[in-house]
């Protein structure tokens, strides 16, 4: 990874396989807090596969069509989704290798209460970082023209930077993970019943390859495509 360009994207609930693979394709990555509120994105919404297919898991929102609500502002519905959530991971993945290795420091984040739906991103995007240790940094900024941190350490030029914020869309999702040959797939849990389903939760690629999972991350695409 030799990229000083400064990746702009949207931080995501446990964000998918190929935003981290976008990710790791950079050094500065500029994540802003006060930008308005994406309705139907993974910002709130976790894809696992399970022993049926694709599991939708969602944090249920407050006012969630309010287009207009800044991010820092998003409230969680007071609903016991954190126990769902849970059930349908531990179901997913008892039988992958490396849950059990995770399960223990994972469940606390889904123990933890949580008002806000940025606040539950942040945990799960440092809980993450401190798995992958991927040599990225990441920064939580205001939105523009307010200069952000990383910003100011590529020399403030806007063109320094790839905006890459709302690609990585469920509605989009067919297009974002065509093209995936042998050389993306890892062992999914239920590949044998469902072949390899791409696009899911880093967690995914964790509960299966643990610490081979930031290898295959470094199978990386050409950044700013």
């Amino acid at each position: 990874m030799e990229n000083n360009r400064v990746l702009i994207i949207d931080l995501q609930c446990f964000a998918n396989v190929d935003w981290y693979k976008k990710v790791y394709s950079y050094y500065n990555v500029e994540m802003f807090i006060y930008e308005r509120h994406k309705k139907m994105s993974f910002r709130n919404r976790i894809l696992i596969a399970g022993g049926n297919g694709i599991m939708n898991l969602s944090v249920p929102l407050l006012d969630a069509r309010n287009e207009k609500l800044l991010y820092n502002d998003i409230k969680i519905a007071d609903e016991p989704w954190q126990r769902d959530h849970w059930r349908g991971i531990v179901s997913a993945y008892n039988r992958s290798p490396w849950f059990e290795y995770f399960r223990d420091d994972l469940a606390g984040i889904f123990e933890k209460h949580y008002r806000f739906l940025l606040d539950f991103n942040i945990d799960a995007l440092h809980w993450v970082q401190s798995k992958l240790k991927l040599p990225v940094t990441f920064d939580l900024s205001p939105a523009h023209p307010v200069p952000a941190p990383a910003l100011r350490k590529a020399g403030g030029d806007p063109g320094n930077a790839d905006d890459f914020r709302n690609h990585f869309l469920p509605a989009s999702r067919s297009e974002w993970t065509s093209g995936k040959d042998a050389v993306g797939m890892y062992g999914q849990v239920f590949r044998d019943r469902h072949g390899f389903i791409p696009g899911l939760s880093i967690l995914d690629l964790l509960f299966c390859e643990g610490p081979a999972a930031v290898q295959w991350l470094r199978t990386i695409e050409e950044p700013g495509k």
